[in-house]
């Protein structure tokens, strides 16, 4: 069903975003990743682009669509990470993170959805169980999370006239580096038995954008073992 169809990727150079890009690859879609880094994939066409600016992006899906035609899924991929005091954050590390992280789903979304004008009209922005869950000092994140989890919904009802569909995925514990680092209390915490690989993520993107799930929009699908509806107390 993805066969010759043309899937972009933000923050595909690594982790979960190198996973996804391989997947629908896998599916037989051309698949288009966009990174400030260029990396080589096999069967992924590179293209570097700061998707947290509104020109790069806008000329960035322009040119892809002068090239291949038509987009039919984009994947909001792209975020970074930063977990520091509350005390310590300057306007610089705010805007960094938010713009990055949640002003990139809304212009690449927009800039996407503009090109979406065949069978596959989809888009997943990558949430997090941080989206409804904290630690301390985790600001930044939190709110980049969570203006994606409200930006999906929003999109999806302005997008519909399009025939497009919005979805999101909010990942937990999703383990990117070396699997033997893990301890057996990583795993065992989790009722699913394990901590999550980035392939569960990719998996969920394929089920999203099949055509198949055309009723499934303006969701977030949590993948985190459970994690979230544990109850944690001390006894």
């Amino acid at each position: 069903m993805f066969t010759n169809k043309l899937v972009v990727v933000t923050g595909a150079a690594q982790g979960i975003g190198k996973s996804i890009a391989g997947h629908f690859t896998e599916k037989g879609a051309k698949v288009i990743g966009l990174d400030i880094e260029e990396v080589k994939i096999e069967g992924v066409e590179f293209m570097q682009c700061d998707v947290g600016s509104f020109q790069q992006v806008t000329d960035t899906m322009r040119k892809i669509h002068e090239k291949h035609g038509a987009i039919h899924v984009l994947i909001n991929n792209a975020g970074v990470s930063k977990f520091q005091s509350l005390w310590e954050i300057e306007e610089d590390d705010w805007n960094g993170i938010l713009d990055t992280n949640l002003k990139s789903v809304f212009i690449c979304s927009r800039e996407a959805a503009r090109y979406m004008s065949e069978d596959i009209r989809s888009i997943v922005n990558m949430a997090s169980t941080r989206a409804f869950m904290s630690e301390p000092h985790t600001e930044l994140y939190s709110a980049s999370k969570g203006g994606i989890y409200a930006l999906t919904h929003s999109l999806a009802a302005s997008l519909s006239e399009k025939g497009v569909r919005v979805n999101s995925i909010a990942p937990g514990w999703i383990h990117t580096g070396d699997k033997s680092e893990l301890r057996e209390v990583d795993h065992e915490q989790h009722w699913s038995g394990r901590v999550g690989d980035v392939s569960d993520i990719a998996r969920a993107c394929l089920f999203l954008c099949n055509p198949e799930n055309s009723f499934i929009t303006a969701e977030c699908l949590t993948i985190d073992g459970g994690m979230t509806r544990k109850m944690i107390y001390e006894h």
